[in-house]
C-alpha cells in the first residue's frame, strides 16, 4: 500500500517504522513544516491516510481525504464534538472513515472486559465506580479519548451513573475521571469499583507506542475494500 502519513510526531514516526516493516510505502508525509503539501492531488496518489495530529486541524484533514476519495484512519482525539458532522460528510462523499479512541489491540480487548464487568456490577449498589488515566506530559486532551470511551461504556450499563466528570465526582450519579500527566508514560487506564470492605480493579498499561502504531497500520490495511464508518470492533470482529 501507499500511505499518506498526516502528523509526524512520536506516533507518526512509530507508524512509519511499522508501515515499512509490513512492506508499505509512504510517499506523502505531512508535518508542521510542509502543511501546504496536504492537497487533494497529493492524497490521490495514496491508497489510505493515517492521521495523528491535533483537534484544531483534524477536521479539515479528514475532509480533504474524503474529497480525495481515500480512506482515512483517525487517531486524533479531542474533536468528538463534531463527530456527527464528520460521519455525515463521510457518508455523503461515499468515503471511508476509521476512528478509534485507541488503536491498541489490548486496549480494545480491555474495552470489552470493561463492558462485561459493568454488567456484573450494575446491581451492586454497595460499590462506587471511579476511573484514572495517566499519560505523558505532551498529551493535550484530558481525560483521554480512551478514558472517555471507557466512561461512556460504563454509563450505558450502570443505572446509578448518569454522566462522567473530569476530576472528583460531586454527586452520586457522576463518574469521576482522574487524569495525570507524567513523564513519557504511553498510557495507563484503570477502572475501579470500591466498597466499604474491598475493591475490584482492572487496568491496562501500555509498554510503548508500538501497539498503537501497529493497530493504526492494521486499520489502514482493513479499510482497503470497505466503505463507511469503521472501528476497531469491526477489525477485531468483537
Amino acid at each position: 500500500m501507499k500511505l499518506a502519513l498526516i502528523g509526524y510526531g512520536k506516533m507518526g514516526r512509530e507508524i512509519e517504522k511499522i508501515a515499512f516493516a509490513r512492506g508499505h510505502q509512504i510517499p506523502l508525509i505531512i508535518d508542521i513544516n510542509n502543511q501546504e503539501e496536504l492537497t487533494v492531488e497529493n492524497l490521490k496518489q495514496c491508497d489510505a491516510a493515517i492521521e495523528f495530529t491535533v483537534p484544531s486541524s483534524a477536521i479539515s484533514n479528514y475532509l480533504k481525504c474524503f474529497e480525495a476519495g481515500i480512506p482515512v484512519v483517525s487517531g486524533t482525539t479531542g474533536w468528538l464534538g463534531q463527530k456527527e458532522q464528520i460521519i455525515s460528510k463521510c457518508k455523503k462523499a461515499g468515503g471511508t472513515f476509521f476512528y478509534a479512541s485507541n488503536f491498541s489491540v489490548g486496549v480494545n480487548l480491555f474495552f470489552e472486559l470493561n463492558k462485561k464487568l459493568a454488567v456484573l456490577m450494575a446491581g451492586q449498589d454497595s460499590y462506587n465506580v471511579e476511573m484514572k488515566e495517566v499519560h505523558h506530559t505532551q498529551k493535550l486532551d484530558a481525560p483521554s479519548g480512551t478514558a472517555i470511551s471507557l466512561a461512556e461504556d460504563l454509563l450505558e450499563r450502570l443505572p446509578y451513573k448518569n454522566k462522567w466528570v473530569s476530576g472528583v465526582q460531586n454527586a452520586d450519579d457522576e463518574l469521576g475521571i482522574s487524569s495525570e500527566r507524567v513523564g513519557d508514560v504511553p498510557g495507563i487506564h484503570t477502572v475501579k469499583y470500591v466498597s466499604d470492605v474491598d475493591y475490584i480493579e482492572i487496568t491496562h498499561s501500555a509498554k510503548s507506542r508500538k501497539g498503537f502504531a501497529l493497530g493504526a497500520v492494521l486499520a489502514a490495511e482493513y479499510c482497503q475494500d470497505k466503505k463507511g464508518i469503521l472501528t476497531m470492533s469491526d477489525l477485531l470482529e468483537l
